[in-house]
């Protein structure tokens, strides 16, 4: 299960997601194998507690070192807050919270993970607030990448998002800013630092709802910085009493920010403000110009709705949402245009003061999420976490510009998604280097033609699939790799005509496969086995000077027999890879046995080619054998 959040515009059972989608019998555990919590914001890990300890999951509970170490302390504030100030019943309690984290699995990014046999997780740098995490999911032959929130924008204190190429079948997306494509980023702060400073020139106040971790310290660092050089004395104070603890981890996970941080940070922390002081709820009521950061960002609870009740009717006031608020917070019916709004269902206030939206969110637009898409691949898309007439419109733009097949759900609505049986599998060297100097000599023929030819990023590849019994990765091989007039008739005793038409029809049906570019297995020597040929080109004269060979001697033949005793002595002091026929003496000295298949030879040069090269071949069954053996020749050849 990916992300466990809550609804932000509702304050009664409806915030928590309705579970009975999984089950109706309660039994959470035996139905999922792990939860994966992207990052802290309260829509994505706000229901966590009631899950597992209301509800009871008990399994483990996947996301990053600094979700882990946040994710409790924000968590315990909005407790705080529904329980202590409003009272309500039936809430998770600071024990469930505790016992909650206890089930969390740190998941570091580009680690892969693996829950049980089957399933696998890999997290990617997402932006957007400290320690958010896309995922990776991987279970047999289908996998899935949920992107949870993420910027594809680097800002003042974060880097942007970015994935592998890992071509998912299903990839869900957030689509928070579907259809927005935002102006520059200096622009805006530029917009959101004369806003501010005519304002409080006027004599107003300024408010700006934002989250205790994110966009705080993104517009703290603008406002400090701006302060700075302009000689301000106008006092700004930040509400969250988080601020302490917030900048305790921004030291403590100062990899996870973007490089201009780092390197700062040597000579001091950006994180201590100079001209932003706690707040005091006393000074809600002080005359004269302030600036509050105020948290939460949606103006649903806390500091920032009582001080917005009390300053929204001045018109001198301002008021900036730099965030997206959810539908139903008081944030969106601001937003929206209401002189009136309610605040309880006993508070109405007037709204006079001048609000201004500044888009400071940490969320991709419309064009972010494109190139996102672009980045991994998918075979299938899914849109989630926003409007459904923002996921219509995005909807259409990425099928038409990536012709894959794009979902965007209501609420609990079941989707069933086809995905293919693709097989992974390891590609040789020398399949790779053929397939990539056709493709070169391609892109070199159309160039002289005069057509403008791109980078390489993809090409065909045809090759001999060798495929695994479930312990050895399937081989992508060159068809040169093999020889099929060697492949073997596997007689019975008696020696059978049937066998030997059996064998016949077999040599034949791998020739037409071959031929038509399908991809077959390839026989050994011996009975019922697959076998691997390879080859390790030298350089003969440096070698032999490394060997300490006389330059006078014929070269060809010295180096030849050297490369072979000098393989020899290095397998002769492993028991494991000492070679079958002992000194090789007493058998053909041109060749080395290893094992039951293993071969090592040196060919003598021909007209064909002259270069000097060492040849092994091993079966199937003695793959890590021959490891050993290609490690050892490694060795001698350089």
């Amino acid at each position: 299960m990916f992300d466990c959040g809550m609804h932000m515009g509702y304050n009664d059972e409806r915030r928590f997601p309705d579970f009975n989608y999984i089950t109706t019998e309660g039994d959470f555990t035996s139905r999922i194998d792990a939860v994966v919590i992207t990052h802290f914001h309260l829509d994505h890990c706000g229901a966590l507690p009631h899950f597992t300890e209301q509800r009871g999951y008990h399994g483990p509970i996947y996301m990053t070192p600094p979700t882990k170490a946040i994710c409790p302390i924000l968590l315990e504030d909005y407790r705080k807050i529904t329980v202590e100030r409003k009272g309500e019943t039936g809430f998770f309690t600071s024990q469930h919270i505790k016992d909650c984290m206890k089930k969390v699995v740190p998941l570091h990014l580009h680690e892969t993970v693996w829950v049980d046999d089957e399933l696998e997780l890999r997290a990617y740098y997402a932006g957007h607030v400290l320690g958010a995490a896309m995922v990776y999911a991987r279970c047999g032959n289908e996998s899935v990448v949920y992107t949870g929130d993420y910027n594809m924008t680097p800002d003042r204190h974060l880097g942007a998002a970015w994935i592998d190429k890992v071509r998912p079948d299903v990839l869900i997306t957030e689509t928070t800013y579907g259809t927005t494509i935002r102006d520059s980023k200096r622009a805006r702060e530029r917009d959101f630092l004369e806003k501010v400073h005519s304002c409080v020139m006027r004599g107003g106040k300024v408010l700006i709802p934002c989250f205790a971790l994110g966009r705080a310290q993104e517009l703290c660092i603008l406002i400090e910085t701006y302060w700075e050089r302009m000689g301000l004395t106008v006092p700004v104070y930040f509400s969250a009493g988080l601020t302490e603890k917030a900048n305790r981890y921004y030291k403590l996970f100062i990899n996870w920010t973007n490089q201009k941080v780092k390197e700062s940070f040597v000579d001091r922390n950006p994180f201590d403000f100079k001209y932003i002081k706690p707040w005091n709820r006393e000074y809600a009521d002080l005359p004269g110009p302030m600036v509050l950061f105020a948290t939460p960002g949606m103006l649903h609870i806390g500091t920032s709705l009582e001080v917005f009740r009390k300053w929204a009717p001045d018109e001198r006031n301002m008021l900036i949402m730099p965030g997206y608020c959810v539908a139903g917070t008081v944030g969106a019916k601001v937003l929206s245009g209401m002189k009136v709004v309610d605040i309880d269902q006993y508070t109405q206030v007037s709204v006079n003061i001048d609000v201004q939206n500044l888009s400071f969110s940490a969320h991709a637009d419309a064009k972010g999420i494109m190139e996102l898409i672009r980045q991994a691949s998918p075979r299938n898309v899914v849109l989630v976490h926003g409007e459904k007439s923002r996921m219509t419109y995005l909807k259409s733009k990425i099928m038409s510009e990536f012709g894959c097949p794009c979902y965007d759900p209501a609420n609990g609505e079941l989707l069933e998604i086809q995905t293919g049986q693709d097989v992974r599998a390891l590609m040789s060297d020398q399949l790779f280097r053929a397939s990539w100097e056709k493709e070169q000599k391609k892109r070199q023929d159309s160039s002289v033609l005069g057509e403008s030819t791109a980078p390489i990023t993809q090409m065909p590849v045809r090759g001999v699939l060798l495929l695994g019994d479930g312990k050895r990765v399937p081989r992508l091989l060159d068809p040169s790799e093999f020889d099929l007039d060697a492949v073997p008739v596997v007689e019975s005793g008696s020696g059978s005509k049937g066998d030997a038409d059996s064998a016949d029809a077999l040599k034949d049906s791998m020739e037409e496969t071959l031929s038509a570019g399908v991809l077959p297995a390839q026989h050994a020597q011996s009975s019922g086995s697959i076998v691997f040929r390879t080859r390790k080109v030298f350089d003969g004269p440096s070698l032999a000077r490394r060997l300490g060979l006389m330059e006078s001697e014929p070269a060809s033949m010295d180096v030849s027999k050297a490369v072979l005793a000098a393989i020899r002595e290095l397998l002769l002091l492993d028991p494991k890879t000492c070679p079958a026929d002992g000194d090789g003496e007493s058998v053909d000295a041109s060749v080395i046995a290893v094992g039951d298949s293993i071969r090592v030879s040196v060919p003598q040069s021909t007209e064909e080619c002259d270069l000097p090269m060492v040849n092994i071949s091993w079966a199937w069954e003695e793959e890590e054998l021959a490891t050993q053996t290609l490690a050892v020749i490694n060795r001698v050849l350089g």
